[in-house]
């Protein structure tokens, strides 16, 4: 009975004893886990880098990730923009490297085994120094979108509506003073204490210095010889060097007086004062240089050079210079000759009459008094009922919207009133309530309120103001008319660049053939050319008429007004080339612009024979450069970027036009280099920031209602209005006269031929030539790409196929972005195809 007992003991206790659990496993996990979240860490930092570098190049791109052909510069690849474009534009900024310490922290807690309480408090303060990060650079730098991100930029607006700008920044600092008590564990007593030791610390920095003696010989310089002599004299004897036996603590002690010498500023004036070997009366002010003074004790050094210099023996003696012989050269030919008329080939032209526009009834303003009055009492209910008092309100009467200027009473806050933006349109009944606080150089806040009868801006009132007829600029362009019903007129050549979006139907064909108008009146044909670019084929069609007045184009075209899309990548290089060569006559010449260079040419100062010539202004015109990108790409946004960068000091300036204002079109490069933008009616405020980088373009009311920039403050402008009889009754005055015998013509540019430098020998196709061949007739898609997936062979190889097959007349030449025609159109004719090379070879 014992023995069953002890056994059946023994099984029970090997029954529950646990399995042992192979601890090697959980380990190797453990350090794999470590090493991720290391990689992981390090990888965001690279990326974040990366894009602080070149994320505005990338932004373009993100929403084409998916196509392998698309190339982005982050360092990480598309993964590494998209990642960093999600944390640090839409997330939470430069803070948003915390994301990556947090993971290399706990990759590291991880590998030593730190408690996992450790590890939260970490994640928490770095969390909570994230987001206070990104609130802290989005309040103080808004104007950087990549320091704050969008969760400090829409943060800080959340805390200004509701707490204002005084209350946000000690909600800042409250949470600052929380951050440094709670996360490095000071407290009130550690602050006094630290301030309390900054006095005794200051003396001992003051005794140092002063227990310290002074070496004259290097820094100690005094303004006289003799001060200097005297006080190495009288420390000469406690600092000595020569006596080793006697250390620097048992010299004779210096009285206080001696160290006031050189150590107080005065002490040179008592010297010099009681010197007996220079008086202040023998100081004459003969020291040019006051770095390096020479004062002599004698006084015939020094009255020769004031007193005893006579007056009028120095005689001044004018040099002329001798002219160049290209000087007098030019000089003769002016005297002639006259200087240099470039618009002596079309001596009798004569400028279109302002009779060809036409005058709309409606074209003035109408000042309704009660519509002012019932605004005004509106306006003033509304702010009213929030308890905010006005001082004072003054209306000003525009083309299409009124301007009503109020001064709140003192302690009202301009936040409170710019919240109530949605509140007063719905009181006023009215769309389009656009509310300016402040109005910058008047001290007012302005509530825009569209008319309830707007009056036309018409192109004719435009150009008959004295403000463009008296305009002197190089391009002057006439624009519309302000709120305050002023002629709205810029310099295209200061622009340098002009950029135009808004949406369908809101004015921008409107407002481009107001823009060539205004050249049209101002310009004489010899000195402005256009480079149209017309996608849609029917805007600028009316501009055919003065083709040979006043339009550019390519050698051997047959239309100057360009809609083919090939032939727009050819003329916008064939403008670079022209830009180049400008630019050599420009440095021949040795000026820094189109507008020296034109003067010295007139005053007949280059001569013609060695290439110069009267260079005349370029404007290039492009209607829907949205469908120029869609169907593109990369070959027209890099000779337009390029343009925009380097052709202003030559007289080539452009403006684009499109209705699609979203990033993939109006790329980061675009948008730097168009400082001067016009936006017109869009539908969303991200639209409107894409354009004008802020605001205000969602509440314009349409037909013609702008707002224009220049790298500044907003102008609200009504745009001109040309009708398309006016345009044609124009282009016919100007077509009907002496024309010159053709267009100007651009330099001609040759593109990439394909077919000239491909490998065509048939020994020398590759072995995978025919399989190739099959696959690209069965897809019918000439793509390089297809050739990688399907054959599993590299770039480089994949390219040399299409290139042969090329060659072979199978596919069809390169077309930018789109795949490239296949010739074959099933693999019978192939097969034909084949025999065929066999039987002719």
């Amino acid at each position: 009975m014992e023995k069953e007992s002890t056994t059946n003991k023994k099984t029970t206790k090997a029954k529950s004893e646990p399995k042992k659990f192979d601890t090697t496993i959980h380990v190797n996990s453990r350090f794999l886990i470590t090493i991720l979240l290391i990689i992981s860490g390090i990888a965001l930092t690279l990326s974040f880098l990366s894009y602080m570098i070149t994320g505005i190049e990338d932004q373009s791109n993100l929403e084409l990730i998916g196509d392998r052909q698309i190339e982005v510069s982050n360092w990480l690849g598309k993964v590494g923009a998209y990642l960093a474009h999600l944390f640090v534009y839409q997330g939470f900024g430069v803070a948003s490297f915390f994301f990556a310490k947090m993971l290399v922290h706990s990759g590291i807690y991880a590998f030593f085994t730190i408690p996992a309480r450790r590890i939260k408090k970490v994640i928490f303060w770095d969390l909570f120094s994230m987001l206070l990060l990104s609130v802290f650079l989005g309040f103080f730098w808004s104007s950087n979108p990549l320091l704050g991100g969008t969760v400090g930029y829409e943060l800080n607006l959340y805390f200004v509506d509701y707490l204002g700008t005084a209350g946000t920044v000690l909600l800042l600092f409250f949470f600052a003073l929380v951050f440094a008590l709670f996360r490095f564990k000071l407290s009130p007593a550690a602050i006094r204490q630290g301030l309390e030791n900054v006095p005794s610390l200051f003396s001992k920095f003051k005794k140092k210095h002063i227990e310290t003696p002074v070496d004259f010989d290097n820094g100690g310089n005094v303004d006289t010889v003799e001060t200097q002599t005297n006080v190495t004299e009288t420390v000469e004897t406690p600092v000595s060097p020569v006596n080793p036996v006697v250390p620097v603590r048992q010299a004779p002690p210096v009285k206080e007086e001696d160290f006031s010498v050189y150590i107080a500023p005065e002490a040179p004036v008592v010297e010099l004062s009681t010197s007996p070997i220079v008086e202040q009366k023998d100081i004459k002010p003969t020291i040019l240089h006051s770095s390096e003074p020479s004062i002599s004790s004698k006084k015939d050094h020094i009255a020769p050079v004031v007193d005893n210099a006579p007056k009028n023996d120095f005689v001044i003696e004018e040099v002329k210079e001798e002219g160049s012989l290209e000087e007098n050269l030019a000089a003769r030919l002016v005297q002639d000759f006259g200087e240099f008329d470039p618009t002596l080939d079309l001596s009798n032209y004569q400028f279109p009459s302002i009779e060809l526009l036409k005058e709309y009834s409606g074209s003035g303003i109408t000042i309704n008094q009660e519509e002012l009055e019932e605004n005004k009492n509106r306006i003033v209910d509304t702010l009213r009922n929030y308890k905010i008092e006005i001082a004072q309100i003054k209306a000003t009467v525009g083309p299409t919207v009124t301007l009503y200027e109020i001064v709140p009473e003192a302690g009202i806050r301009i936040s409170k009133i710019k919240n109530l933006e949605d509140d007063i349109a719905l009181s006023l009944s009215a769309l389009g309530i656009r509310i300016i606080a402040p109005i910058p150089g008047r001290g007012t806040i302005g509530i825009e309120v569209p008319n309830n009868n707007p009056s036309i801006v018409s192109m004719r009132s435009v150009i008959a103001s004295p403000k463009f007829q008296s305009a002197e600029m190089e391009l002057p362009v006439a624009l519309g008319k302000t709120i305050s019903n002023e002629t709205f007129v810029v310099d295209l050549a200061k622009m340098p660049h002009l950029l135009m979006a808004g949406a369908t139907g809101q004015g921008k064909s409107v407002g481009l053939n107001a823009l060539l108008t205004s050249l049209l009146y101002k310009k004489h044909p010899a000195e402005v050319k256009f480079v149209l670019v017309d996608p849609k084929k029917v805007e600028l069609t009316l501009f055919n008429k003065i083709e040979r007045h006043y339009l550019a184009k390519l050698p051997n075209s047959e239309d100057a007004i360009i809609t083919d899309n090939t032939k727009v990548i050819n003329t916008l290089n064939s403008l670079c080339i022209e830009m180049d060569n400008r630019y050599s006559l420009l440095k021949d010449a040795m000026v820094r612009n189109i507008k020296e260079y034109n003067e010295k040419f007139r005053q007949r100062k280059l001569n013609p024979e060695n290439g110069h010539h009267f260079l005349p202004y370029i404007v290039l015109v492009v209607d829907e450069f949205a469908d120029l990108i869609m169907t593109a790409g990369k070959e027209v946004e890099t000779p337009i970027a390029r343009l925009a960068q380097l052709a202003r000091a030559i007289g080539i300036h452009l403006i684009i036009a499109t209705q699609r204002p979203s990033v993939n079109v109006i790329t980061g490069i675009i948008k730097a280099n168009f400082p001067a933008r016009v936006a017109f009616r869009v539908t969303s405020k991200i639209d409107s920031r894409t354009i004008l980088d802020q605001q205000g373009a969602d509440q314009l009311i349409g037909r013609g209602d702008m707002l224009y920039t220049q790298g500044n403050d907003l102008v609200r402008v009504q745009c001109a209005f040309v009708d398309t009889p006016e345009v044609e009754k124009l282009t016919e005055y100007i077509g009907s006269q002496k024309a010159y015998p053709e267009a100007y013509i651009l330099p001609e540019y040759v593109g990439e031929e394909g077919s000239s430098n491909l490998d065509i020998d048939i020994s020398e196709r590759d072995p995978l030539f025919k399989e190739a061949a099959g696959i690209i007739v069965t897809a019918q898609q000439g793509s390089a790409s297809l050739l990688q997936r399907k054959l599993k062979l590299g770039y480089n190889r994949a390219g040399r196929l299409i290139d042969q097959l090329e060659a072979a007349g199978i596919v069809g030449p390169f077309e930018g972005s789109k795949a490239r025609s296949v010739n074959v159109p099933d693999l019978i004719a192939l097969d034909q195809f084949f025999d065929s090379e066999e039987n002719n070879n």
